[in-house]
């Protein structure tokens, strides 16, 4: 019997194991023979359910298989959904190049605006300040003389940019030009650059542009140290510039050394090259020509890295210039004390050479000019205009300070020395002029924005600004004063 019921109770475990393999089997044992039975019974006591171990494993191993399946899925469509967005976001970067590419073609893409602004007030302290006598007045600022004032001495705006790796436009106009009245616009600079090099080694400048003849000449006012240029050597080419064709080389580790110069807040000349030549009108800036002679100019300059002297980060630069043409100028009546009638030219032919050396500030510097000729000079007994010597230059030194006042900004005082006698072929009739001028000051740089110089001058010159008329006419004037110039940079 109870081998009957034993196996019974295997016979259902196993169906019920066939039959139904998700079923739990409930399981007995007998309290006195410790027999197991699959089924309840007097004296039995229940010990459980249980299934069969490949069972649960199967179903485990089958949800987990279900779940990581889910999880594959989701990832494979977000990951079709990142790649479909990354394309789009591709397609759209690609198409914005390709319309950026098409505007930078586009040559007004490629223009940059600078400029600035001086604000200038000079006071005299002594001297000649009366009008109709020899009253001290000077070629390189209108505003010093009798009941002056604030004066805007520039303002300028700059319009620069490649148009290719091959051509570079400069325009520059001036709003601070005086015709009778004050604050007229003037074409200063309007010039294109032909370059035969993607370096722009080589390259032609043709339009209006600086004559390079002398190195201050060509040093931007917006970076000039001192107020004003030398008489001596921007006598030459009053305004500096004129209408002509300039050929300059300037190879590239001179180039580099220049703008290596420049990022120090060193005041270079500009690039104009280490050679150049020229071709120009030769009547002066925004006038037409008067002759059928072009002025000829040669320009070289060279800046030598005196670390090789044990000299380390000291630089000089030295050059020679040489210029040669006929200049022709309208002129004025003159009254019976030249002569009668206007002036006679007997010969308008000028020819200058010039020689310039400069050690710059790092922290002393020094820099000097010179230069000699011959050129159309009236002469007021004999009423006419003709060739006659000139001679001058000037000397200045420099210090430079960083970090002022524990800021960014610096100063750099200076001292010049200025002389010269010569023609000033700028004013009617080319009148002599006899300059001696000393300047001493400072220039502030509180910031890239914002620069204030202050200086004291003494100065003795030819009067030459009043009319022929007057009195002081090519009298001597002298005086001291206190000089101020307040630069916006922008």
């Amino acid at each position: 019997m109870r081998l009957s019921k034993l196996s019974l109770a295997v016979v259902a475990i196993i169906g019920s194991g066939i039959c139904a393999e998700a079923m739990a089997l409930d399981l007995y044992v007998d309290a006195k023979t410790k027999q197991i039975f699959a089924e309840p019974g007097p004296g039995r006591t229940k010990l459980g359910s249980f299934e069969k171990v490949e069972d649960t494993v199967a179903k485990k191993v089958e949800a987990d298989n279900q779940t990581q399946k889910a999880e594959i899925d989701k990832i494979k469509q977000d990951l079709e959904l990142k790649t479909n967005e990354l394309k789009a976001l591709d397609e759209h970067i690609v198409a914005q190049r390709e319309d950026k590419a098409k505007n930078d073609e586009k040559w007004f893409n490629k223009i940059n605006v600078r400029g600035y602004t001086q604000l200038r007030y000079n006071q005299a302290l002594s001297g000649d300040r009366t009008a109709g006598e020899p009253e001290l007045k000077s070629v390189g600022d209108g505003s010093i003389g009798n009941n002056q004032g604030f004066s805007l001495r520039r303002v300028r705006l700059v319009f620069s940019g490649d148009i290719n790796e091959y051509i570079s436009l400069y325009l520059q106009p001036d709003f601070a030009t005086t015709n009778g009245d004050l604050n007229f616009a003037q074409l200063r600079d309007a010039y294109a650059d032909l370059a035969f090099d993607k370096a722009h080694e080589y390259r032609i400048r043709a339009g209006q542009s600086k004559v390079p003849f002398g190195w201050e000449n060509l040093q931007s006012s917006q970076n000039r140290l001192t107020l004003d240029r030398d008489d001596a050597l921007n006598s030459a080419v009053p305004s500096e510039r004129d209408l002509g064709l300039f050929a300059y080389w300037s190879p590239s580790d001179v180039q580099k050394l220049w703008k290596d110069l420049a990022k120090k807040n060193l005041k270079t000349s500009g690039d104009y090259g280490v050679l150049g030549l020229g071709v120009y009108n030769g009547q002066g800036i925004n006038k037409a020509e008067a002759n059928d002679n072009l002025y000829l100019v040669a320009h070289s300059t060279y800046p030598f890295d005196l670390g090789f002297m044990g000299l380390r980060g000291q630089v000089i630069e030295v050059g020679a210039d040489a210029m040669s043409g006929r200049f022709n100028r309208s002129t004025s009546a003159y009254t019976s004390r030249f002569g009668s009638g206007t002036p006679t030219a007997r010969d308008n032919s000028e020819d200058r050479v010039g020689v310039h050396a400069v050690l710059f500030p790092q922290p002393f510097g020094l820099q000097a000019e010179w230069n000699w000729g011959a050129g159309p000079t009236l002469n007021p007994s004999a009423n006419r205009i003709e060739r006659q010597n000139l001679e001058g230059g000037y000397v200045q030194a420099m210090y430079k300070i960083d970090n002022v006042f524990g800021t960014k900004g610096s100063m750099m005082p200076y001292v010049k020395w200025q002389t010269y006698d010569g023609a000033w072929k700028g004013v009617a009739n080319a009148p002599r002029v006899n300059v001696d001028e000393v300047e001493a000051g400072v220039e502030y740089q509180i910031n890239k924005a914002l620069e204030l110089t202050v200086a004291y001058a003494t100065m003795n010159r030819t009067q030459i600004q009043t009319q022929t008329t007057a009195a002081g006419f090519l009298q001597q004037a002298s005086g001291d004063l206190i000089r101020t110039q307040l630069q916006f940079n922008y």
